[in-house]
């Protein structure tokens, strides 16, 4: 695709505005970017994806979350590497494995906002996913059945546990 300004460049930019309703999609070379002030991700004046999503998350860059309102939170280091959770918002990305141990109080919120949930629950191949489709089986049917227990509904909270009992023979058999 070639650049919509010069019409000489390959278009290695493509930008999609929505205004009004109304989606306008434009195509344009990095020096034709440069020449309009355009963002190019990747540069001083462009933006990161960890950027975007700081953004979107109400982080800033000092550590803190939330509105200016709110009272600042302590700095929190990783023992291991000394990285604080300030360059974590402002990089996206950790600085060692014991990052995950020592931002977990901050992290769970975040991805639960994210992905909607703390857990991964992905989808299971067939051939081999048959113990693990019956062990997520078994945690909602436990689920369900501390619910119905909550509710007093005693008589269907026996027909759960009944299923659950014959799920975990099903599986030990395994």
């Amino acid at each position: 695709m070639i650049c919509q300004e010069c019409g000489k460049k390959p278009a290695t930019l493509h930008f999609t505005k929505i205004v009004g309703g109304e989606k306008t999609e434009f195509h344009i070379c990095e020096a034709c970017a440069r020449e309009r002030g355009e963002g190019i991700p990747g540069t001083a004046n462009g933006f990161s994806i960890h950027s975007l999503l700081s953004g979107l998350l109400d982080f800033d860059p000092s550590g803190t979350s939330g509105s200016a309102g709110t009272k600042p939170c302590p700095v929190i280091r990783c023992d291991e590497c000394g990285f604080t959770y300030a360059q974590f918002s402002k990089i996206g990305r950790f600085g060692c494995s014991a990052c995950y141990k020592h931002f977990s109080d901050k992290l769970d919120p975040l991805l639960k906002r994210v992905h909607g949930s703390t857990v991964h629950t992905g989808k299971i191949p067939k051939r081999s996913g048959g113990q693990l489709q019956n062990k997520r089986e078994l945690d909602q049917l436990r689920r369900e059945l501390y619910d119905r227990i909550e509710q007093e509904e005693f008589e269907s909270a026996a027909q759960i546990r009944d299923r659950i009992r014959e799920l975990e023979r099903k599986i030990a058999e395994l």
